[in-house]
């Protein structure tokens, strides 16, 4: 038998603001299509597509800000009749106090709403545990 002490704190809350490129065309393209189903070049959504990520995440919303991390994960058209994504994220924290945590997200992403919620359903480091959601707005 092995006895495991765990060392749970307070709870905090953590409020986060960054922005993430999502670049899908052009030489220094972050995001590929890796796979589609032989139906997907026909479908009005793209419905199929499966997308590989590493996006910059900044502090602001040019692509020259401060760079925070990176958004590294799949997203796939899973929508027949509306356009919506299934993303799978982790948020990977280079630079000041998150410094090597993560966040990890998965969710619906409907990129034609106005404001989109997605859940936080883990991460690492100074997030280990976390759960929450992240709140998405286009930026453009």
């Amino acid at each position: 038998e092995a006895e495991v002490k765990t060392k749970l704190g307070r709870e905090k809350i953590s409020h986060l603001h960054f922005y993430f490129h999502d670049v899908v065309t052009g030489k220094n393209a972050t995001a590929v299509q890796v796979a589609s189903a032989p139906t997907t070049k026909y479908s009005p959504t793209g419905f199929g597509a499966v997308v590989v990520m590493d996006d910059c995440l900044t502090a602001g919303p040019e692509a020259t800000s401060k760079l925070v991390g990176r958004a590294q994960g799949i997203y796939v058209s899973s929508g027949q009749e509306d356009f919506h994504l299934l993303m799978a994220t982790t948020f990977v924290f280079e630079s000041g106090k998150y410094n090597g945590s993560t966040l990890a997200m998965i969710g619906k992403n409907a990129p034609l709403e106005e404001v989109r919620e997605m859940p936080i359903v883990g991460g690492s480091g100074l997030f280990r545990f976390a759960r929450g959601y992240a709140l998405a707005h286009t930026h453009s």
